[in-house]
C-alpha cells in the first residue's frame, strides 16, 4: 500500500493495460498505515480535497497516464449487485419506511459531498452518519448512543434503520457499497432491524447467506431503483 511506482512498473513489466480494484481501502489509512512513495506523496501533495473520489480517481488518471486502464470494480461482479426491492421475508413496517425515506434525504446529502455513505436512523431522526469511520463503525457507535438513552429520558424507538447509498455520480471503478454478512451481524448487535441499500449499485457478497442470516436477525433489506429525493 502507497507503492504506486512499483505498481506501475510491475504492471507495464507483465504487460498490464487494464486492472480492477479489489478489496476495501479504508479512508482513514491515507492518514495512518500509507507510507507513500515519492509518486503517491506528490499526487497527494496536489489534492486540494482528499476524499476517496479525488485520492482514487488522482490514482486512476495516473494509471490511465501511462496506459494502464481502471475497469470498473464491478465489471466481472454483475451477479452480485443487488436487484430491486425486498430481498428479505420480511418487508419494512411503516416506521422504518419513515425512517429510509427520511435517511436517503440525509444520505444523499452526505454523499454528494464524498462524506460518508451510510446514516442510521431512528424514529426519522438522524441518529449518526458515516464518515471515515466506515459502515462497521457507524453503525456500532449508533447502537452505543441508543443504549445511552436510558429508561423514560428517550423519545426515540431503540430500533434502527441503516441506509448505505451510493453517491449521486458513483463511479463504479472503486468505493462501491458493499454489503456483507458482517453487516448483518454489526446490525444486529446496534439493535438495528432493517438496511435500505441502492439497487444495481450495491454488491450483496455472499448473496445468500446475507439473507438468511438477516432472515434469522428479523432484519428487512429493501433495494431502491435508484430514486432520488429533490
Amino acid at each position: 500500500m502507497g507503492e504506486l511506482s512499483k505498481l506501475i512498473e510491475t504492471f507495464q513489466r507483465e504487460g498490464v493495460r487494464r486492472a480492477i480494484m479489489a478489496g476495501q481501502v479504508k479512508h482513514k489509512q491515507i492518514f495512518s498505515s500509507i507510507r507513500p512513495d515519492w509518486r503517491l506523496a506528490k499526487l497527494l501533495l496536489s489534492l486540494t480535497i482528499r476524499n476517496t473520489d479525488s485520492l482514487l480517481g488522482a490514482v486512476a488518471k495516473v494509471l490511465a497516464d501511462e496506459g494502464i486502464i481502471l475497469e470498473k470494480s464491478t465489471w466481472l461482479l454483475e451477479p452480485l449487485l443487488v436487484r430491486p426491492g425486498v430481498l428479505t421475508e420480511r418487508a419494512p413496517s411503516e416506521q422504518e419506511s419513515g425512517n429510509i425515506e427520511y435517511g436517503r434525504q440525509v444520505a444523499q446529502n452526505l454523499a454528494q459531498h464524498d462524506i460518508g455513505q451510510t446514516v442510521v436512523i431512528a424514529e426519522s431522526a438522524c441518529v449518526a452518519v458515516e464518515a471515515m469511520e466506515g459502515t462497521d463503525a457507524t453503525v456500532e457507535r449508533a447502537g452505543q448512543i441508543m443504549r445511552s438513552l436510558h429508561g423514560d429520558a428517550s423519545t426515540l424507538s431503540r430500533a434502527l434503520t441503516v441506509v448505505k447509498i451510493a453517491k449521486p455520480n458513483q463511479d463504479m471503478r472503486f468505493d462501491v457499497p458493499v454489503i456483507g454478512v458482517k453487516t448483518i451481524e454489526v446490525m444486529q448487535a446496534a439493535g438495528a432491524t432493517c438496511l435500505a441499500v441502492d439497487a444495481g449499485k450495491c454488491l450483496l457478497l455472499d448473496g445468500e447467506k446475507v439473507i438468511e442470516a438477516a432472515n434469522s436477525a428479523g432484519v428487512a433489506i429493501v433495494s431502491d431503483e435508484g430514486k432520488r429525493t429533490a
